[in-house]
């Protein structure tokens, strides 16, 4: 089997996700898109032409999200129309997909340069579920009236999910509003050092103009008192009449009838909804020597895991060990772990379950700091990863994350 590897890897910044107030909100989803895919093309001197596939991912595809947004972003940012492009959807987890779907391409040996990443504009997004839940539409499984999916697999709301899973683990409000100071913190000292920089570039403005070069979602002004004041986000919407007398709270407690729980998870201790943009460049050996690329990381391995999707979040775990065993490794290998931070319980309980080392977990900051841009994430975080290995030193980054259904993708990277 052919080896696989990471070229390069950039990002932009991650605007404020609320429709006419975050920096990137008044953009195209495809202009941020084609902005990581330039910078792909043009740091690494790229003959588009020579690229056999571009695998991306995009979680919302309707509207402007929707129509192959990887196709449609590539002619956009004048990449040669030999170029391909595909787009999926795995939720949360489909910026990992893509680098993993990418990664097997070059492994097969069938292809030998394909760019993988992803986007998502929550701002606008979130303009479309406004629409459809002024529409009346529900999702699939949450008091759809869809009776055979809702019957066999109730899937309730991904934040009341959160609540649910503290409660059965034992975790705390005090323990989640801690991951999160500490994430700001952790944040806050990555852009102060600049262990960003690598990755991240400008967005601009169809004139030209900087729309955004900084990460404008963190709170460094964080305090322990701070997130203690907060309200809990998700009691009411638990309890929340979905039609019928379903609510979120009895689609949970139908599986799990003795469990009782309230709110600990709230804005500040939540994934932060932005928009945002990666894209990571991976070929074979045979392409980056006749290319004159150097290669700065390869593919180890990488998984997927199913798990229980009424609650939902809990696929992380199983997902890490699945990959840790493919790549014939231990816990003690890795020298990075990137955690996708959707809540805080689901970083909180990775931890303890697996017993890490918290100062190898999400070294920089996490999505409660930085931001969650859905179909985007993943692949930030493979870039993210790769970053800290090079500047610690490290040789192995395992990052997995969540996703919507009760799936977790998982992938390993080594350091070259």
């Amino acid at each position: 089997m052919s080896e696989a590897y990471i070229i390069d890897a950039v990002r932009t910044p991650r605007g404020i996700g609320k429709p006419g107030k975050g920096a990137l909100s008044h953009l195209h989803p495809q202009h941020l898109a084609a902005t990581v895919l330039k910078a792909i093309k043009e740091r690494n001197n790229l003959d588009t032409a020579t690229v056999d596939d571009i695998i991306w991912s995009t979680s919302t595809q309707k509207g402007k999200q929707g129509g192959d947004l990887g196709r449609m972003a590539a002619l956009a940012a004048g990449y040669d129309v030999k170029a391909s492009g595909t787009t999926l959807d795995r939720f949360c987890g489909g910026g990992i997909s893509s680098v993993n779907f990418a990664a097997a391409t070059v492994m097969s040996g069938m292809e030998d340069c394909v760019i993988a990443g992803g986007t998502e504009m929550m701002s606008y997004t979130a303009q479309i579920g406004a629409e459809e839940a002024n529409a009346g539409l529900k999702p699939l499984g949450m008091g759809s009236g869809n009776a055979a999916l809702d019957d066999i697999h109730p899937q309730s709301h991904q934040g009341v999910c959160g609540d649910a899973i503290a409660a059965l683990e034992g975790i705390d409000r005090e323990a989640v509003d801690a991951l999160a100071l500490e994430s700001q913190r952790k944040a806050k000292r990555a852009i102060d050092e600049n262990r960003f920089a690598k990755s991240v570039i400008p967005v601009l403005n169809e004139d030209g103009s900087v729309a955004l070069d900084r990460e404008e979602f963190p709170r460094p002004e964080t305090t322990a008192e701070g997130l203690a004041s907060l309200k809990a986000s998700f009691d009411a919407l638990a309890d929340f009449d979905l039609g019928g007398g379903t609510t979120f709270r009895k689609q949970i407690t139908r599986r799990y009838p003795d469990l009782e729980f309230k709110g600990v998870h709230h804005a500040g201790n939540s994934s932060g909804v932005v928009d945002g943009a990666a894209a990571l460049l991976l070929t074979s050996k045979n392409y980056a020597d006749k290319h004159g690329l150097k290669p700065r990381a390869r593919i180890v391995a990488y998984a997927n895991q199913g798990d229980d999707p009424t609650l939902m979040l809990n696929a992380p775990v199983p997902a890490a060990k699945k990959v840790l065993e493919k790549a014939g490794l231990t816990k003690n290998d890795i020298d990075v772990w990137e955690i996708n931070e959707a809540f805080a319980v689901v970083a909180e309980k990775f931890i303890r379950d697996l017993d890490l080392d918290r100062d190898k977990v999400n070294i920089n900051g996490g999505a409660m700091a930085l931001g969650h841009p859905i179909g985007a994430t993943g692949s930030i975080l493979i870039g993210t990863a790769l970053d800290e290995l090079e500047r610690s030193g490290g040789r192995y980054g395992l990052v997995t994350m969540c996703a919507a259904g009760g799936m977790a993708p998982a992938i390993i990277i080594e350091r070259i």
